[in-house]
């Protein structure tokens, strides 16, 4: 046992001088040998433990993410395949399976598409091979619901079992991936003349991608599988359909067959009872409850005072989806590390008082969302809670003069 401490141990300090040489501008080609030296033979769970550990210690997950690139390189094409009796993965509709197959259509749509047409623009940058490239971005952009189930429907259960920190170097990944194609699309609209620079980014965004897929296939999932219960895979797979897929949707309905009984129990248990619940100002069915939080023209969700979330309403267009399993989740870990900051300063000043109100404006589209925090307090002051309302006010910006009489 002293013997696999010490070797823990010893891993988390070659760790620690590798992203130290990378900060310090070593390259990744240049690092690898010490990487593949140090991790040879051990497994990719292995790997993400030792980084668990370095940021339970307080290393900044921007740095965990140095490498990854690292990881990619060492290991690509030589993580062995986890041996079962029946793969999960194969079964058409299992969350899984959906996942691969956005992969296989992602590689595809690389190899087919943006790439030759990357080819085409480098040969000759006109108007026809610019315009090329930015409908192949903006459709790039879908990857983002391959993403946010990721990020909102697997990770959090992930952090059930302990595996926090994966999670959160993989999300921050994602979200360079997102800004990547974002700034490509922004230099093809204002294209003037600058070839390399703009075929150097749409390269960068390629190996970006893929890199993430072989992360994907190679650690995330293997790892998932062998940690997650069949009912939480079942979980994930009713709630995909309100997030989306890309490029491909799930091959079959798929549904678990060894349901957890307990768990079955407490979600029957958890069905609102038909008594009344009352309040200071009347009385109301916990059905006319559901229903009013849900026919608001705001989207509402509450974290209570130790920073988790239990409860937002299911209006019929929400702005930001909301799948549920955020409930019982701790609010830092449904954002992204670059973001978490800003949440933890918004907490921090309702439970100290110095606020009550916290509020955001920002375009979506054809959307203008505000986003406002409300500090929750009881009777005496005291702080209970986090209260999110988000609308989208366009219309209401657009409403002139006056209205007194009803529509046909």
């Amino acid at each position: 046992m002293s013997e696999l401490i010490n070797n823990r141990e010893y891993r988390q300090s070659v760790l620690k001088e590798i992203i130290s040489d990378l900060h310090q501008g070593k390259s990744v080609d240049e690092v690898k040998a010490k990487f593949e030296e140090t991790f040879e033979g051990v497994s990719a769970t292995e790997i993400a433990e030792v980084e668990q550990a370095l940021i339970l210690e307080g290393l900044p997950v921007e740095e965990i993410q140095r490498l990854c690139d690292v990881h990619a390189a060492v290991f690509k094409g030589s993580i062995s395949e986890i041996h079962r009796p029946e793969k999960i993965e194969d079964i058409p509709g299992h969350p899984v399976h959906t996942f691969k197959l956005e992969n296989e259509e992602l590689e595809r749509f690389l190899a087919e598409k943006l790439e030759p047409h990357l080819e085409a623009f480098r040969r000759e940058d006109n108007q026809g091979t610019v315009q090329l490239l930015i409908e192949d971005l903006e459709r790039l952009r879908g990857i983002d619901r391959h993403y946010a189930r990721k990020e909102n429907l697997l990770f959090p259960l992930l952090e059930k079992y302990g595996i926090s920190a994966p999670p959160k170097v993989m999300w921050g990944v994602d979200d360079e991936i997102r800004a990547a194609i974002k700034e490509g699309i922004n230099l093809l609209a204002n294209y003037a003349g600058a070839k390399e620079q703009v075929a150097g980014k749409i390269k960068e965004i390629i190996g970006k991608v893929r890199e993430m897929i072989f992360k994907e296939e190679n650690i995330l999932f293997p790892m998932a599988i062998n940690t997650l219960t069949e009912d939480e895979w079942g979980e994930i797979a009713r709630e995909s359909e309100e997030i989306g897929f890309f490029l491909a949707r799930p091959a079959a309905q798929w549904k678990p067959v060894n349901i957890n009984v307990e768990q079955k129990a407490r979600a029957e248990g958890e069905r609102p009872a038909d008594g009344y619940i009352r309040f200071e100002t009347g009385l109301l069915l916990p059905e006319e409850i559901t229903q009013i939080f849900n026919t608001l023209p705001v989207d509402i969700t509450f974290v209570d005072k130790e920073g988790t979330v239990k409860y937002f309403s299911q209006t019929k267009d929400r702005i930001f989806p909301r799948p549920k399993t955020v409930i019982g989740r701790k609010v830092t870990n449904c954002h992204p590390p670059a973001s978490v900051h800003i949440v933890e300063q918004i907490v921090e000043d309702f439970k100290s008082g110095r606020k009550d109100v916290e509020e955001f404006w920002i375009k979506m589209g054809d959307r203008y969302v505000y986003i406002r925090y409300f500090a929750v307090r009881d009777g005496n002051g005291v702080y209970m809670g986090t209260l999110e309302v988000t609308q989208d006010i366009k219309p209401l910006q657009e409403i002139t003069g006056e209205k007194r009489l009803l529509d046909d």
